[in-house]
């Protein structure tokens, strides 16, 4: 009983347990207080043997249930088979069997509109209120039609029955309402410790940030990073929160090194480096004294400890490295690698992406490596990285240019999703010389979504220019291609001018697959330029520049809902590498960017293979521009569907992606004889070649088995729901499939 005892206390107290989820360790103990309070209650007043032994059994019944439930941590499902049990068994069992209409049953009956509210949500509360109310009306209706079926307790007056229920319920409500209340005040207690906490943290972490030039934001940004893994990996919100704390301040020991050092622009000598890897011990000695946050420690100390053992401060490896440790190592490496520094600009995301790969088991837990592959390329706009003051205007408030090109601005990114940027921006000449004095853009496309005019930068940055636009509508066409240009009157009110010769543009800008639509108002002309680009897999950058002009004020949103895909009208038929294939049992897709599109989910069937034909497009240049398998459910076969349930992710190359929680997989990549490098493997890929996939299914165990040039995979699936149906789909980045065909055992489609 003192276990019984400590799991209830530990679930009353966890402010990380829902709501519905305390509610039902409270309700469910006071119904075994009130079932147990019922039977000297039902002796007194002398009822049957018959109900008696009902009352006692099911008091026994439920402290068992309840019991089980707590060891077990099954309150989800409890919740919802003591609902049932109470509507549906317990309450018309009470009505009939305690004097019905007559008795204390009415009474007794508010108890199940009691707990649904309390305990359930969303429609299953709305459902079960329904039913709730047919069954009780049902009830009162039979009571009333045939009476002989109620056992009578009040004879000659006797309401004692409905008094004993009357006290037992109010008991209960008057409990439950003082439960309430007091934990409502204890949370928000705890809620406003923890406000202060956070602030005391942040803040913190903001002096640590600013003694370092080139780390601005950096804590946070590492915080944010490591509490997405966490949520990836299936921690527990309360358990994401702590991890965030603890990696807001994993740098706190830099503050005892000298600034002189932690700035230094150069290569840092034997003495200062030896000095830098200090600090992690320094952290933990400053946070030892927290005592309420003990694993405060865990990330200022390890957090530079390697996978390999590699690391410092005490060389620790593999699973001897905290967990929250080997989080934090991941997102602090990433945001270092994606951040600005004295010695170089960021590096680009798909080159960070390769070092993590590379560092997958050296440096890294494979497992939390994996995760951040997973989160990098679900940051399609390029979202997680370092956002240094006035970003687009390369950090600074003003672009000043005096000669055309001679200032350009960070890209601007259109895209990838269909969604319209809005730019304002003030423009003013800042000398008369001969020729323009006017803003304008440059389309272009880069890793680092910067624009470069070196020929090193721009070969290893995969720089491209599509064209150079100008705001009056003149351009110029150097990789897009086709470029129209249309004119049309302003219907925007004349806005203030800052001073002579001041103009005020509102520009939006949407990408659509292959086309670019730019519109250019100055409250006076509307210029709407239409740019087909060369292909639909590149990205659209805008960097704005000019000539004799001062650009400012630059204000920069993007609306949330997607324009159709009609919304530019074509000036260029549309390219596409899967038109002229021949289509199998699955309609042909093409993938211009990570998993832009998928088939609709297949039913996987011990035995079935599918047969199709993979192409990478010509702007894939990576080892994972190749075809994907996805094992899921979704209510609808879609990947994008309701209840959509991803079990592994499996790419051509070999890596895969689990969701936690929801499945198990064991991976085996073989290197055959045949397997002549990465760049042999790339290039098959980019010429086209016919993938046969084959699965075998035994119950909840799924094998996917494929050979391609050199790389076998067997995967393993090990499906923890309860889904009956597993559905595979097929998708990729830069890849085109067509010819996809089903064979099952028995014939082929």
């Amino acid at each position: 009983m003192k276990s019984f005892r400590r799991i209830v206390s530990d679930y009353l107290t966890d402010t990380s347990v829902s709501f519905q989820d305390r509610s039902f360790i409270v309700f469910s103990n006071l119904i075994l207080i009130a079932l147990y309070a019922a039977i000297p209650f039902g002796i007194i007043m002398r009822e049957p043997l018959s109900a008696t032994v009902s009352t006692i059994v099911g008091a026994i019944a439920f402290s068992a249930y309840v019991y089980y439930v707590f060891k077990t941590n099954r309150i989800a499902r409890a919740k919802i088979v003591l609902s049932v049990v109470v509507v549906v068994i317990f309450l018309p069992a009470m009505f009939f069997s305690n004097g019905g209409a007559l008795g204390g049953a009415p009474i007794w009956l508010l108890l199940g509109t009691i707990y649904i509210g309390l305990i359930l949500e969303g429609r299953l509360r709305i459902v079960m209120l329904i039913v709730n109310a047919v069954i009780l009306v049902t009830c009162w209706i039979i009571g009333y039609l045939f009476p002989e079926v109620v056992t009578e307790y009040t004879r000659g007056q006797n309401y004692f029955d409905a008094f004993a229920g009357l006290l037992i319920v109010g008991a209960i409500v008057y409990t439950l309402i003082i439960f309430y209340i007091r934990l409502f005040r204890r949370e928000e207690k705890e809620k406003n410790i923890h406000r202060l906490f956070e602030q005391t943290a942040t803040a913190l972490a903001n002096a640590i940030d600013a003694k370092d030039q080139y780390t601005h934001g950096h804590s946070t940004r590492v915080a944010e990073y490591s509490r997405k893994i966490a949520e990836h990996y299936g921690k527990s919100p309360a358990e994401c929160d702590e991890i965030y704390q603890i990696a807001l301040l994993h740098d706190v020991g830099k503050i005892g090194i000298d600034e002189s050092i932690i700035n230094k622009d150069g290569k840092l000598t034997d003495e200062e480096y030896a000095t830098i890897k200090q600090h992690p011990v320094l952290g933990a000695q400053i946070l030892k004294s927290i005592t309420e946050y003990p694993n405060l420690i865990i990330g200022a100390k390890y957090h530079h400890e390697r996978y390999d053992g590699k690391g410092y401060p005490d060389r620790l490896k593999g699973d001897d490295i905290p967990e929250i440790a080997r989080i934090i190592s991941v997102a602090d490496a990433y945001d270092a690698m994606t951040s600005k520094r004295s010695y170089r600009a960021p590096i680009p995301q798909q080159t960070v992406r390769e070092e993590i790969v590379k560092g997958s088991g050296t440096q890294f837990d494979p497992k939390f490596a994996k995760i951040m592959q997973h989160l990098i390329d679900l940051d399609s706009e390029y979202e997680m990285k370092e956002k240094i003051g006035v970003q687009e205007l390369a950090g600074k408030n003003e672009l000043y240019c005096d000669e055309f090109r001679d200032d350009i601005s960070e890209g601007i990114l259109l895209g990838p999703a269909p969604t319209i940027k809005h730019i304002a921006l003030k423009s003013s000449a800042i000398n008369f010389k001969d020729g323009d004095a006017s803003p304008a853009m440059i389309l272009f496309d880069s890793l680092d979504g910067r624009y470069h005019d070196n020929p090193i930068d721009m070969k290893n940055l995969n720089y491209f220019e599509y064209a150079t636009l100008r705001f009056d509508g003149r351009y110029e066409c150097e990789g897009a291609r086709r470029i129209t240009v249309s004119t049309s009157s302003s219907d925007r009110e004349n806005v203030e001018e800052v001073k002579k010769r001041s103009t005020k543009y509102y520009i939006d800008a949407v990408k659509v697959k292959d086309h670019i639509q730019i519109k250019i108002d100055d409250s006076k002309t509307v210029v709407t330029m239409t740019i087909a680009l060369p292909d639909s897999a590149r990205y659209a950058y805008i960097g704005l520049t000019g000539d004799n002009c001062k650009i400012y004020d630059l204000e920069i949103s993007t609306e949330e809902e997607y324009v159709a895909d009609d919304y530019i009208p074509r000036i260029a038929e549309e390219i596409s590498f899967i038109k002229n294939w021949p289509v199998g049992d699955v309609p042909n897709i093409q993938m211009d960017g990570y998993r832009t599109d998928a088939t609709e989910g297949i039913p996987v069937r011990d035995g079935m293979q599918l047969i199709f034909h993979t192409m990478s497009l010509p702007t894939a240049r990576l080892i994972w521009h190749t075809a994907y398998i996805d094992l899921f459910y979704s209510a609808d076969k879609k990947t994008s569907g309701e209840d959509y349930r991803e079990y592994a992710l499996i790419r051509l190359d070999g890596e895969n992606w689990e969701a936690v929680g929801v499945a198990e997989n064991k991976m085996n990549v073989n290197m055959r004889d045949n397997f002549k490098g990465w760049d042999e493997w790339k290039k098959a890929n980019k010429k086209g070649f016919d993938c046969t996939v084959s699965f075998k299914r035994d119950g909840n165990k799924i094998v996917t088995t494929t050979d391609n040039f050199g790389i076998g995979l067997n995967i393993t699936t090990t499906i923890l729901d309860d889904a009956e149906d597993v559905y595979v789909s097929l998708s990729g980045d830069q890849v085109a499939l067509t010819n996809i065909r089903i064979i099952t055992p028995t014939f082929s489609i």
